[in-house]
């Protein structure tokens, strides 16, 4: 396993929640579109709860294209319950290309890095948050980032 499958797995150990309601997902989006906007980002913001969007933010600089993305990559976590960056990994370190090797729709499914599962402490998926329109490892890294400091004031 390669450095950043490992880097991936162990975030996915380490960002889980006792519970997630829909006020968390009011206060993670809007601290995440305050650090976004404080760094002027040109994103889209979007949290899920199974298949209800719960929160959405889009910033200057984002476009009606980074909601598509946003969209794809979350369509990929919620359907293998990773990251959609882990994703794309796991199937890069297979030597596979997930857009021919998955058989999924390409229209409907990115396995590029932005969007993060919503996992309970026991491991259940319930939703996803993530974000487009940076580099998909710099998408990653922001998530990331959101839900460690949201998780530390928990």
């Amino acid at each position: 396993m390669g450095e950043l499958a490992e880097q991936l797995e162990r975030e996915e150990h380490e960002l889980r929640f006792d519970d997630f309601t829909l006020d968390d997902a009011w206060l993670l989006g809007a601290r995440m579109r305050q650090a976004a906007a404080e760094e002027e980002l040109p994103i889209a913001i979007g949290i899920m709860l199974g298949q209800q969007r719960v929160f959405h933010a889009a910033l200057p600089g984002s476009s009606a294209d980074n909601d598509e993305w946003l969209a794809r990559k979350t369509r990929v976590a919620l359907r293998y319950g990773r990251a959609s960056l882990a994703v794309g990994e796991q199937f890069r370190e297979g030597g596979k290309d997930f857009d021919s090797a998955s058989r999924l729709d390409i229209d409907t499914y990115a396995a590029h890095g932005g969007v993060v599962p919503i996992r309970l402490k026991g491991g259940t998926v319930i939703g996803t948050v993530g974000v487009s329109g940076l580099p998909q490892l710099d998408d990653h890294a922001f998530v990331v980032q959101q839900l460690r400091e949201y998780l530390a004031t928990r």
